[in-house]
């Protein structure tokens, strides 16, 4: 049976939807993608097994496996209930929590930044349509990985972060390439408020709505370059430019090598 979440928000019409299969021990890698890409999410789960309390998680995008995806994550522990579930991904291991009221709380695989190499940051602008001159230069370029690979980039304005208009085969043979999975386009509003928009043409998407791996990311990026204290909490903004508004809270442990991202996930009916 394939259920239908929205997660990362209260509203079924908001958050970011994704597919949930829950007996998919029987699937084939193929007939995997082929729900994912009927459903035209952008990423669908599927529970493949199950190894004592563990259980076996894998992604699709419409196009190809994901190694791992935060909403459909968060979408599958609300899907199995309030508790604690461990899931085995191809990234690692991922820890969720879930309430009675369906909010779910990830914990990231360890997290780790990497330097944007500037041939890269100057293709990578050139598919955006960007310039150097629109960029923050209090948040320098980096790659963070939290499963995932996100160039992340700061808008130097929210009207230069609302304005997305990028080359999408372009960016997508890029982040091809790179093996990168999402861009992660943010806007620092406070000190711990950031507006988010994650380009996603390497999964047949145009843009995600809510990006569970890339707030992961970003929230490494952050405590790596000491642009945040160790302990802090950030709250994301993402899809209020798509219509689809969605809130992700970030989460950061002092001696916690991964991140933790919250938010709610409801069934869309």
């Amino acid at each position: 049976m394939i259920e239908r979440y929205a997660a990362f928000t209260t509203d079924p019409a908001g958050g970011n939807p994704a597919g949930v299969v829950l007996d998919a021990a029987d699937l084939a890698d193929e007939r995997m993608l082929e729900i994912a890409a009927e459903l035209g999410f952008s990423e669908t789960a599927f529970v493949t097994g199950r190894a004592g309390d563990r259980l076996r998680l894998r992604f699709f995008s419409p196009l190809a496996e994901v190694a791992f995806c935060g909403h459909a994550t968060v979408a599958t522990a609300v899907a199995l209930g309030p508790g604690e579930h461990v899931f085995v991904t191809n990234a690692g291991e991922v820890p969720v929590t879930v309430d009675t009221t369906g909010f779910a709380t990830l914990t990231s695989v360890p997290t780790r930044v990497e330097p944007l190499p500037d041939a890269d940051l100057t293709a990578l602008l050139t598919t955006l349509r960007w310039s150097a001159d629109d960029l923050d230069a209090a948040l320098p370029p980096r790659v963070a990985y939290s499963g995932n690979f996100h160039p992340i980039l700061a808008a130097g304005s929210r009207e230069r972060l609302a304005d997305l208009d990028y080359d999408v085969p372009a960016l997508k043979a890029l982040m091809t390439e790179r093996d990168w999975t999402t861009i992660q386009l943010v806007f620092r509003a406070g000190q711990h408020s950031f507006d988010v928009r994650d380009p996603f043409p390497v999964g047949g998407v145009y843009e995600d709505p809510a990006t569970g791996s890339a707030a992961a990311a970003l929230g490494g990026y952050l405590r790596e370059l000491g642009l945040v204290a160790d302990d802090a909490t950030l709250e994301l903004r993402q899809g209020d430019d798509l219509g689809r508004p969605s809130r992700l809270t970030v989460r950061l442990v002092p001696g916690e090598p991964g991140v933790r991202v919250s938010g709610q996930a409801v069934p869309m009916g």
